[in-house]
């Protein structure tokens, strides 16, 4: 009976969101500063690093929120009957586990290739290296703009756009760290502003330094893939050996069993 009224209910549900007389978006828009305060700070960069600079990192935001409330929703709907403290605090728990499925699996995406992710910076900053012992640095990141990896783009403009609009402090800089929170990337914007800062004489001290720090970041990235490789050659090396000594078990057990039945 309670089944019945709850595929009933859940019918009737969804017949009012298809009709537009109830909207999960409207509700998520409504309560956007509430909601934002739960978003996770990487959120918008763990989504890059995984779709590419294109995405609506907002849109699949509010599809989690969206989720989660909706699996809360439909928990409390089925234990109605019989509601209490501890099913709703464990229909809140799986809504919330719901919400942040997606951020784990972006995360999950951005561990599996973090040497990849990481070596971006340190290869584009090679490239900018180049272009400040002709330019200013404002200038040579807008002449870089092209050649940067897409899912520092967006990022760069808008870096370049705070810079060209008069915000000659470090703030600027220090947004495109926090937004790209990749392997050292909080020193190395330290650096490049320490850079644009510097006298015309100590230009070419600073862009040694400045090179320097560049390949001390290249390198910790081919010791880390390095690493990697060596880990994955040595597990799948254990694999073999657990499998190849499990079938000599299992042959030997065969064998004797052959021999007690003979």
């Amino acid at each position: 009976m309670y089944f019945e009224i709850f595929v009933i209910g859940a019918i009737l549900i969804y017949i009012m969101v298809a009709n537009g007389y109830v909207s999960t978006r409207r509700f998520i828009s409504d309560n956007e500063v509430i909601f934002n305060k739960i978003k996770e700070d990487d959120w918008d960069f763990y989504c890059k690093a995984k779709y590419g600079d294109s995405v609506n990192t907002n849109a699949l935001f509010n599809k989690r929120i969206r989720n989660g409330v909706i699996t809360t929703g439909a928990l409390l709907f089925f234990f109605i009957t019989d509601l209490n403290y501890i099913k709703i605090i464990a229909s809140i728990i799986a809504g919330f586990v719901v919400f942040k499925t997606d951020y784990s699996s972006v995360k999950s995406y951005y561990k599996k290739h973090l040497n990849e992710i990481d070596a971006m910076l340190p290869h584009y900053l090679k490239s900018l290296e180049i272009l400040i012992q002709h330019y200013t640095v404002p200038v040579a990141m807008g002449k870089s703009m092209n050649d940067a990896p897409e899912i520092f783009k967006s990022g760069l403009q808008q870096l370049v756009n705070e810079i060209n609009a008069g915000n000659d402090t470090i703030n600027p800089y220090m947004e495109f760290a926090k937004t790209y929170p990749v392997r050292d990337s909080m020193r190395m914007m330290r650096l490049l502003y320490r850079l644009s800062l510097g006298r015309q004489e100590r230009k070419q001290e600073q862009i040694l330094a400045f090179s320097r720090s560049i390949s001390n970041l290249q390198q910790k990235a081919r010791d880390t893939k390095y690493k990697n490789r060596l880990e994955k050659m040595e597990g799948k090396t254990m694999k073999m050996l657990v499998s190849t000594g499990l079938g000599v078990m299992v042959l030997l057990v065969l064998a004797v069993l052959q021999m007690m039945n003979v």
